[in-house]
């Protein structure tokens, strides 16, 4: 490993941190002595501390389960990380399946795990990994990329605002562009929205889909949308005026598409628009995903889906977020384990969506009525409570919603499923840290108050600088007085009293 990363010196970024790596040794120890190693990709077990205390923020809080599962992610992420004649990628399964590319490579989570990678002090894992898709997948004899439904355009430009590296922008943008127009030759109706089948977006046997229907779909518009206004925030990095205003454009006409066809006035919800009727489909996860990237307007009459989350006949079971409303009659009706069914049954691709839409929702959206940062928090707990299997600590693909059974058991395809995030939505989103292209840095915690009397971001690589993020009530936990801290590279640069959203220059 490098001893120098964006020319921060490892010692250095070790003085400036809050936080030992005693705990991430610990759980790391712990987690190895659980794994029979079946699977050995570039960081082997034995070299697993090392690698994750030089390249991953840590992270302290009083609730175990929380703190575990977030240090059990990065374990189980690490496993995914292997070298190719192609360069670094990150596997989705463990074991080899059929339906994937080149060295097991599929892009159905690319998204998530962007997301996730951003916060990985060395980015080369992650650039080589979004090349592998957008510039040598279609030198392959099969290309996969455009197997699945991808907001990778948007992924990009976040990944761009944590370590501003604008030579990969520049180095990508142009397969960006190009392959969103790939995407509108194949899947752009006459009316300029997007269709898709519900396998190809991830989400087979649905209520709402099918593998040969050709349904406008709020995901995979959304992600359009979202791809597009990255493209015109990428291009204007570059001063590429025309660039920009054309992807504004096809930002604002694919908003007003689904405002006007996909929201469905009397259930408050944003549907599938079938192909078979036209009519809207019943509700499900993927009606949320408009607020992932901020499509939906700050209006009241929207806000109102969110009360569903809440709603035990909507999508609040006792194991967690489900994909379609409860109250459907077709509700967990397509089987159980032996295919991918999406007609209920608890995903922690669509849990991940949802937690990163309504922490979208509380930050930016004012006129809310409907919704709290403790729904977020208890969501996100049970998020990580669901975390088991047989007593220990587990991820797999998809889970049963009152019993928390793995539906696919202890399949070895299914261990460690690397196809959603966790660490980025407590990084990003219960924390807090905003990035943004400026040299401001914002904290919009999601944590109730009176819900921790501490806790602690800290190792977090970002603009170049590490950042401690660090609430201590009483001032006793971590020596540094009372209040609200936020740190850069070891120098207090924001303080306050009370935890509470917060601005610093950096």
């Amino acid at each position: 490993m490098l001893a120098v990363l964006f020319g921060k010196d490892v010692s250095a970024q070790s003085k400036a941190r809050v936080l030992s790596t005693d705990q991430l040794r610990e759980y790391t120890n712990y987690f190895n002595s659980l794994d029979s190693e079946d699977v050995k990709n570039y960081v082997p077990n034995a070299q697993t501390f090392d690698w994750l205390s030089k390249n991953v923020p840590l992270f302290e809080c009083p609730d175990s389960a929380m703190q575990k599962v977030y240090y059990y992610r990065w374990w189980s992420f690490r496993k995914h990380l292997k070298e190719t004649p192609a360069g670094f990628i990150f596997t989705e399964f463990i074991t080899p399946v059929k339906h994937a590319g080149k060295y097991n490579a599929i892009s159905s989570a690319l998204g998530h795990q962007v997301y996730e990678g951003r916060w990985i002090h060395n980015s080369e894992y992650i650039n080589q990994y979004l090349d592998f898709w957008l510039l040598k997948d279609k030198t392959f004899a099969a290309p996969k990329f455009h197997g699945f439904s991808s907001w990778v355009d948007d992924a990009v430009y976040n990944l761009y605002l944590v370590n501003q590296n604008k030579n990969y922008v520049k180095h990508i943008l142009p397969a960006l562009t190009e392959d969103y127009g790939i995407w509108e030759q194949e899947r752009q109706a006459e009316s300029g929205l997007f269709w898709q089948y519900d396998v190809k977006d991830a989400m087979e046997e649905s209520v709402s889909g099918g593998r040969r229907v050709k349904n406008r779909r709020p995901s995979i518009n959304s992600y359009m949308y979202g791809n597009a206004v990255a493209i015109a925030k990428m291009a204007d990095l570059f001063g590429q005026d025309s660039l920009k205003n054309v992807y504004n454009s096809k930002a604002s006409s694919i908003k007003k598409l689904v405002l006007d066809s996909l929201w469905d006035k009397n259930r408050k919800f944003f549907a599938a628009k079938l192909e078979v009727d036209g009519s809207l489909a019943p509700r499900e996860a993927i009606g949320f995903i408009p607020w992932y990237f901020n499509l939906v307007p700050d209006k009241k009459e929207y806000s109102k889906a969110w009360l569903q989350i809440t709603d035990t006949a909507g999508f609040d079971a006792p194991w967690g977020l489900t994909t379609a409303e409860r109250r459907e009659p077709t509700f967990r009706t397509r089987g159980s384990g032996h295919g991918c069914e999406w007609d209920g049954a608890i995903w922690p691709f669509a849990t991940t969506q949802t937690l990163k839409g309504l922490s979208n929702f509380l930050n930016n959206y004012k006129k809310n009525s409907t919704s709290s940062p403790a729904v977020f928090f208890d969501e996100l707990k049970q998020y990580a409570v669901s975390h088991t299997f047989n007593g220990e600590i587990y991820l797999g693909e998809y889970q049963d919603e009152k019993t928390g059974y793995w539906l696919k058991g202890d399949n070895p395809r299914s261990r460690f499923y690397n196809h959603s995030g966790y660490c980025d939505l407590i990084i990003n989103d219960l924390v807090g840290l905003k990035p943004s292209d400026d040299n401001i840095l914002h904290i919009q915690p999601l944590i109730p108050q009176d819900q921790w009397d501490w806790f602690c971001l800290d190792n977090v690589l970002y603009h170049g600088k590490i950042i401690t993020v660090l609430w201590d009530k009483t001032g006793e936990k971590y020596g540094k007085g009372k209040g609200f801290r936020v740190f850069a590279d070891g120098k207090q640069v924001m303080y306050s009293a009370k935890l509470k959203e917060v601005k610093a220059k950096l």
